[in-house]
């Protein structure tokens, strides 16, 4: 395990100071679920502002109860995985997620073009391989609040830095250091965590219309055809400008916007 010097945490909190007073950075070589711990202190009435980064989760989570299955680690370490922490109060919570994954999809395409995609409405591709995902959980504390639409806000970040085996993965994977090859998982959260913090307190205040087009110029369905998880077939026209995935169907244009539907490109991008 990398010493948590190494991780610069007195200087990513420096960094994110300006935009967030407060913020604390914590390092652990191990924890269930970076994800899990954040919402277990955000029930509790714990709301400081924290980011989480865990060397080795032994119960990561993903979307829909997927666990989340990092690389395996080795001398060189393989995967980043973090959560970030604090109260938030968006007018619209729809999109946040898509708005997450263009922060993170920019700040990693920022030198060098490594046609970063995004696939509603969490995930990140490269070539239709799987490069990472996104969590998002949010939660009351148990004290009552004044103000409701206040809730406590933990985004999970999982990405693969170094290579990993494709056994066992629904969709095969791609790596950091497929373009940017001395990356190292503290060198990518040095990339991503200022520009993340802005672009999540810039959703509160505007909400995902400022991140529509960009999320548009990345998406990895648009013009595809898919199947959702009923089983239902159509082409993806996109995303609405709440987030809203839009499938043409038999029956017409649907709009999806629960995150508990799956849905899959039938075949490869064009």
């Amino acid at each position: 395990m990398a010493p948590s010097h190494a991780w610069n945490p007195d200087r990513l909190a420096a960094a994110m100071a300006p935009l967030l007073p407060g913020m604390a950075v914590e390092v652990v070589e191990e924890i269930d679920s970076s994800n899990t711990e954040l919402m277990r202190r955000g029930r509790a009435g714990q709301l400081a502002p924290v980011l989480l980064v865990a060397e080795r989760q032994t119960a990561g989570r993903g979307r829909l109860g997927r666990p989340w299955q990092s690389a395996q680690q080795t001398e060189e370490p393989a995967s980043l995985t973090f959560s970030m922490g604090l109260p938030l109060a968006p007018r619209d919570w729809s999109g946040l997620s898509l708005a997450v994954g263009v922060s993170v999809a920019e700040s990693l395409d920022a030198h060098r073009n490594a046609r970063l995609a995004l696939k509603w409405p969490n995930d990140l591709w490269v070539d239709d391989r799987k490069l990472g995902g996104i969590l998002i959980e949010t939660a009351l504390p148990q004290a009552a609040v004044s103000d409701v639409a206040s809730r406590w806000l933990v985004i999970g970040i999982g990405l693969n830095i170094g290579p990993r085996e494709a056994a066992g993965l629904s969709t095969a994977p791609a790596w950091v250091r497929q373009w940017l090859p001395e990356a190292t998982p503290s060198s990518v959260l040095q990339m991503l965590v200022v520009p993340l913090l802005r672009d999540v307190l810039a959703f509160e205040a505007q909400g995902f219309a400022l991140f529509a087009e960009r999320f548009a110029a990345r998406d990895a369905l648009q013009g595809r055809e898919v199947q959702l998880s009923d089983g239902t077939v159509g082409r993806c026209e996109g995303v609405g400008w709440g987030g809203e995935l839009r499938v043409h169907t038999e029956k017409g244009m649907q709009s999806i916007s629960s995150s508990e539907v799956s849905v899959r490109p039938r075949g490869p991008a064009a």
